[in-house]
């Protein structure tokens, strides 16, 4: 029902990004989805890969600063609010969704999320029938 993303806190200068993505590179690690959030000084790239945990090692053995937390997935139909409809479910459940970013694959609307209830929000997507994945089912659809 979650999936692995890597985190990487990055300095806001030239050259961090690409150092990261050339260590996937180098290691054969796939990007499936990723986002960039940034303040003035650093930025943290949220990373959905092909080998969560080998990307993880990479980027220790390379002294850059990561971790790896478990967020939500879901594969929506891809037609019009079917994203708002599945955050109306969360909603309607008093849980907040504390960041979100989405993108298309296979057809399917793939929402990834972190909340601040995850107990509760695995309840409200198996009630409602949305279709949930983890790192193996996501990783099929690539």
């Amino acid at each position: 029902m979650t999936v692995h993303q890597i985190s990487v806190f990055i300095e806001n200068r030239s050259g961090t990004l690409v150092k990261v993505l050339d260590l996937f590179k180098e290691a054969g690690i796939q990007l499936i989805a990723s986002t960039i959030s940034d303040t003035v000084e650093y930025g943290i790239f949220r990373i959905i890969c092909s080998e969560p945990m080998k990307a993880r090692k990479v980027l220790e053995e390379a002294g850059v600063s990561s971790n790896v937390s478990d967020v939500f997935a879901v594969s929506l139909d891809n037609y019009p609010g079917r994203a708002a409809d599945a955050v109306r479910f969360l909603s309607k459940a008093g849980i907040g969704i504390s960041y979100m970013y989405s993108f298309m694959l296979s057809g399917k609307g793939i929402l990834i999320f972190r909340t601040n209830d995850p107990e509760r929000t695995k309840e409200v997507i198996r009630d409602n029938g949305i279709e949930s994945l983890n790192d193996e089912s996501l990783l099929s659809l690539v």
